[in-house]
């Protein structure tokens, strides 16, 4: 089976830094750590499964994956290539 490439864009890097941030001030390492692990598992079944995750109701070209019921990635199918997009706040005004 192919393997898909996963690529992040600099705004999928600086989201995904800010909600460990955010887990680190408000919970345990142990939350942190466990989303870690949540996002590595889903990236793992990405590369595996392009269009594992519906498309977002907001943007028909672009992918959600809820991680959490906070957190979830925004991503995009590009050919063979996959470009993470984002990680959003569920409760918040997010674009996505």
């Amino acid at each position: 089976m192919r393997e898909f490439q996963i690529y992040w864009s600099p705004e999928a890097e600086e989201t995904y830094l800010r909600t460990i941030a955010f887990i680190l001030e408000q919970w345990p390492v142990q939350i942190a750590t466990d989303f870690e692990q949540m996002v590595e598992n889903l990236l793992n079944k990405l590369r595996q499964h392009k269009n594992l995750c519906p498309p977002s109701p907001k943007h028909k070209k672009l992918r959600k994956c809820v991680i959490s019921g906070k957190t979830s990635l925004i991503y995009r199918v590009n050919g063979n290539d996959i470009e993470l997009v984002a990680f959003i706040d569920n409760r918040s005004g997010h674009t996505y």
